[in-house]
């Protein structure tokens, strides 16, 4: 996921989006040096120490708290492994909602 960051013209180089989650994630591992298939253990050695955004609020989480909170240990590709992480990145999102909208929806069940 991504969102445009806030407009100020006089920034040229800032990007056009800010990344987070799965989409953040990828990034990360397109310069990461991780040969498939992997394991769990390849992976927290090659990015574990990465700090990921999970929201548009730039909160982190580690890839190596991802793993762990995570139901697999072995990926056959980088696709696999991003598909293991997403409802993790998605559980951090939600619980982590803040602001005065975020404590509103908090408070409907749906």
């Amino acid at each position: 996921m991504s969102v445009r960051p806030p407009a100020d013209d006089d920034l040229d180089d800032e990007p056009d989006t800010v990344a987070f989650g799965i989409a953040a994630l990828d990034a990360r591992l397109d310069s990461a040096e991780i040969d498939f298939p992997a394991d769990a253990g390849a992976v927290r050695t090659a990015v574990g120490d990465e700090e990921v955004p999970y929201n548009a609020s730039g909160s982190t989480i580690t890839v190596a708290t991802a793993l762990d909170r995570a139901n697999a240990e072995h990926f056959e590709n980088e696709q696999d492994l991003l598909n293991a992480l997403h409802p993790v990145f998605e559980q951090a999102r939600e619980s982590n909602r803040t602001g005065l909208l975020g404590r509103l929806r908090s408070f409907v069940p749906f």
